[in-house]
């Protein structure tokens, strides 16, 4: 033998990349084929419940460019978590493969979110000359469903909704051809094999289906009516969002006279007319997750019916994610209302009988399709905070959120999240996920949507939970839930305190266990000793927290009614400096209009303390302040008094704010934030402001640079520890912004909650994180004590 051809053979080898993350549907077997081909590699490629092998056979620099590649440029939707290469004998082969799929293991492959339209499909709906010209449900391996059409793993059209629908032979041979974008794409399918629109009136009789369906419902929005649309993950109810009348008929009929409502534009270019935004945030309103994106109203705009977001200075506007929206976008060429159908707390429907039967009152007619929703899934609302991702409701495009660790989950863990804004979160082998938004588990329906998911998760990953995590409030239907498994199963079940699991999901996404400082505003939340919390600072780690600092807590008059009426809580705080008596003459327009006999009758419930719970909550001291301001007497949706308090601080300037010399405080003694001082301050500011120009936006502002620098000084005192910021009072843009930014100029760092939300939504993951730390020391005592 030659030793030329000595040196050939010898430098022809054999290696098995096993890959890990989120690599299947994402075209990533073709682009390996192509890659693989290119550089003259011999071998074969193949999914399984783990992720995807690839076996390369070739020269060492062959498979070197070959993995080079593969980590620097993977398929545009793909996520490499992990690759791991080992050298495996020669094989006599002469072509590269890809061959069938293998699901013998337990899943561990992270399952995709779905993703919006490519151009390339958007392309062809549009071209008259290709199969695919206006059909609403084209896509190919680089967008399209995925999560909410994937009955099991791995991901392949058998194991999908699409297993019913068989391929026309056009179809058959894109699917089959690894040079094609649509190889192995799933959901594929065209105008001759595919799913098919239909539209129904408010008596479920057909009206048209295919096209036809499409053109008339684009006509009967046109004249004001509100229909139910299914998209990817769910129904929307829309309507025209320029109809003013349309709008105030929706709000009157889904019985929601304030809750803003989000908006579909057709392009950038339309959005841009009714919002201003930086250039990250119309980054983010295009990205491939297509959220709804929170962007401050355009001063000038006067396109929209003012009933779709009436007080509030945001908009939320998002752009069409699927063929579907885009052909009736296009055909209407105005901005839609968009809003999830759903009865208020309720998981989004799924199901056209189900829209009938639950909100046949509010809609005038129904655009179905006949490909099942087998996962709901929400759209996705985020906001963008000096530049940076706040993630508001985890959901279509970003979920489910898979984290990958270094270090293996002692045991399957199973994480039910809070009673609001629920979501789920489970950890098993190297990877932690964080399920779609759930909602509030306050009615039937969504307890069953809760289970469904809990199946969903189950069924996919063949998930069986050793330890269940849950919050420590007894009466949360997830709490309940876990519990009952606990009972009935006897498995484990640890509780966490729900303000130090929001700051431990701050540490998860971050994957941090050591001491951080965490502020923890929210509504309220079960806090020790039975009490209601909500302005909590903690030093926290995985393995506890001490609670260094708290807001004096206020009143709750008549307990959970206080909440829908924050007159309640305003008047115990005034009832602290003023009798009923002096009330009556105290000259505060949020007391004008007070009944006499209603301010009499809740002090002496106040005085008696009869009917009256305690709380130290931010957001429940917000619902109060909006009253004194005089910006809402009822709550009519969460979250509403800082929206109202936060655009009337952006009506002012801080220019203006230190020309008024307005300055409030939150002092702190031995740990308390002195809320009676800084309430003092606020009611003798407003009895001089009130009339005056921007009076009432000095003190919107003023009230929150309060929050931001009492933040500052209790961090300031802690200042070698990174600080967390969440709950969902810091979902408040203006205080977000103004916390970090007199952080920053302490030189405090603050940790990113990057895409996990840090409302009730993150909670979960913050229960997962502290569980599976919990096991990893009960499993290290138990290796030590057999050394």
């Amino acid at each position: 033998m030659s030793a030329k051809l000595q040196a050939s053979i010898e430098a022809t080898k054999r290696v098995r990349l096993d890959i890990t993350g989120i690599v299947q549907g994402v075209g990533f077997r073709p682009f390996v084929y192509r890659w693989a081909t290119e550089l003259g590699l011999l071998g074969l490629t193949f999914n399984h419940s783990k992720g995807v092998t690839v076996e390369l056979q070739g020269t060492t620099q062959a498979i070197k460019a070959f993995v080079e590649a593969l980590n620097e440029t993977p398929p545009p939707l793909a996520r490499i978590d992990s690759l791991s290469q080992v050298e495996i004998p020669l094989q006599d082969c002469d072509s590269f493969e890809i061959t069938h799929s293998q699901a013998d293991a337990k899943a561990v492959v992270a399952v995709s979110s779905d993703k919006s339209s490519c151009q390339e499909c958007l392309d062809e709906i549009m071209d008259p000359s290709n199969r695919h010209y206006q059909y609403p449900f084209t896509n190919c391996t680089n967008c399209g469903p995925r999560y909410t059409l994937i009955r099991a793993l791995p991901y392949d059209r058998p194991n999908t909704a699409m297993a019913e629908f068989a391929m026309c032979d056009a179809c058959a041979a894109a699917y089959q051809d690894p040079l094609d974008r649509r190889y192995h794409a799933q959901p594929v399918s065209c105008p001759n094999c595919g799913p098919q629109l239909s539209l129904l009136d408010a008596g479920q009789m057909p009206l048209a289906e295919r096209n036809d369906a499409l053109d008339l419902a684009v006509e009967l929005l046109a004249q004001g009516k509100t229909l139910a649309i299914k998209g990817l993950g769910g129904f929307h109810l829309v309507c025209d969002a320029t109809n003013d009348e349309a709008v105030q008929r929706l709000r009157r009929r889904k019985q929601r006279p304030a809750k803003p409502f989000a908006v579909m534009c057709a392009s950038v270019e339309m959005a841009q007319n009714l919002a201003t935004g930086s250039d990250a945030e119309w980054q983010l309103l295009q990205s491939a997750e297509r959220p709804i994106t929170l962007l401050q109203k355009s001063p000038s705009c006067d396109l929209l019916s003012p009933a779709v977001a009436p007080g509030i200075d945001r908009l939320g506007l998002f752009l069409p994610y699927t063929p579907l929206h885009h052909l009736l976008l296009t055909r209407l060429n105005r901005p839609l209302v968009a809003t999830s159908a759903n009865r208020s707390g309720e998981p989004i429907i799924t199901h056209a009988e189900d829209i009938f039967a639950l909100l046949g009152e509010v809609v005038d007619a129904v655009l179905d399709h006949n490909r099942e929703i087998l996962n709901g899934c929400d759209d996705s609302v985020v906001q963008m905070v000096d530049d940076k991702l706040q993630v508001i409701r985890l959901a279509r495009g970003y979920a489910p959120l898979t984290l990958a660790l270094p270090q293996a989950v002692p045991q399957e863990t199973l994480a039910v999240g809070a009673q609001q804004k629920n979501s789920i979160a489970f950890g098993f082998d190297h990877n932690l996920v964080l399920s779609p938004h759930i909602g509030d588990l306050f009615s039937l329906e969504a307890e069953q949507y809760f289970i469904d998911t809990l199946a969903t998760f189950k069924r996919l990953y063949q998930f069986s939970a050793k330890h269940l995590v849950s919050d420590k409030h007894p009466d949360y239907a997830s709490t309940v839930w876990a519990l009952a498994q606990k009972e009935a199963l006897g498995i484990p079940c640890t509780q966490v305190q729900h303000h130090y699991a929001h700051i431990l999901s701050v540490m998860a996404v971050n994957q941090t266990s050591d001491k951080v400082l965490g502020f923890s505003f929210d509504g309220t939340g079960l806090g020790d000793g039975r009490q209601l919390w909500g302005g909590e600072a903690m030093i926290a780690d995985v393995s506890g927290y001490q609670r260094v600092a708290h807001l004096s807590p206020m009143a709750l008059i008549g307990g959970e009614q206080a909440i829908k009426d924050p007159r309640r809580i305003m008047l115990a705080l005034l009832f602290e400096r003023y009798s009923p008596e002096t009330l009556k003459n105290l000259p505060l327009k949020a007391l004008s209009e007070l009944p006499t006999s209603l301010i009499g009758n809740l002090h002496t419930l106040w005085h008696k303390g009869v009917a009256t719970q305690m709380t130290s909550s931010i957001g429940r001291l917000f619902d109060a302040t909006a009253c004194l301001l005089n910006l809402m007497q009822t709550t009519q949706f969460e979250g509403q008094a800082g929206m109202l308090i936060e655009a009337k601080a952006n009506e002012i300037s801080a220019v203006q704010l230190s020309r008024s010399g307005i300055v409030f405080s939150l002092s702190e003694e031995d740990g308390v934030w002195q809320l009676a001082s800084l309430w003092e301050q606020m009611v003798d500011a407003l009895l001089h402001w009130q009339d005056k120009p921007d009076g009432i936006s000095l003190i919107a502002r003023a009230f929150m640079n309060a929050l931001a620098q009492a933040v500052t000084d209790c961090a300031r005192k802690h200042s070698a520890l990174s600080v967390a910021l969440c709950g969902g009072v810091f979902q408040n843009r203006y205080l977000l912004s103004e916390t970090r930014k007199r952080l920053s100029m302490a030189k405090i760092k603050v940790l990113d909650s990057h895409q996990v939300p840090v409302n009730d939504g993150g909670i979960a993951l913050g229960q997962l994180w502290y569980a599976i730390h919990q096991d990893n020391e009960a499993q290290t005592s138990t290796e030590n004590a057999f050394r």
